[in-house]
């Protein structure tokens, strides 16, 4: 009977040790993870760029293909826009775009969610105002089916 005790006891305080995965295993899944969120955050720039570039050349269809249904943008004013509110913005010219040159970028992958902070510097204006520096923003993304589309937005004015 006290050999069962000894062996269930030593089982016990063992089955923790084997239960592991390898040290090396786990790397490999931090490193599979990590290359992903990497590939992951690339597109999300690339997406910010074409988000500026279809604005620049009022390209309405695009911008449809990067906001979600959803999205709403909190602009340096207070106000908030929809979806709808700044496409027609866009369409109308009310909301320009002239040029823009992109600052770094940051790239927060968790899972279905990102969030990008990033900069640029451009030429642009908003209903007939010049809107003209150094902007600030922040966009959430999810991935909707297999595609990731902006839900919010917000942006600030770079102090001078």
């Amino acid at each position: 009977m006290k050999t069962i005790v000894v062996f269930v006891s030593m089982s016990a305080c063992l089955a923790p040790a084997y239960a592991q995965a390898p040290k090396s295993a786990a790397r490999g899944a931090r490193g599979a993870a990590s290359a992903a969120n990497s590939a992951t955050a690339d597109a999300l720039k690339q997406l910010e760029k074409d988000w500026s570039a279809a604005q620049i050349a009022r390209d309405i269809e695009k911008l449809r293909t990067i906001l979600a249904e959803d999205w709403q943008g909190l602009g340096s004013d207070g106000a908030i826009s929809s979806k709808k509110d700044f496409l027609n913005d866009v369409k109308s010219g009310a909301s320009k775009l002239d040029s823009f040159e992109m600052g770094p970028m940051d790239v927060k992958v968790m899972g279905r969610v990102a969030v990008v902070q990033g900069s640029d510097t451009e030429k642009s204006s908003n209903h007939g105002k010049d809107t003209s520096g150094k902007w600030l923003w922040m966009d959430v993304f999810v991935d909707r089916d297999g595609r990731w589309v902006a839900v919010r937005s917000q942006s600030a004015m770079a102090m001078k």
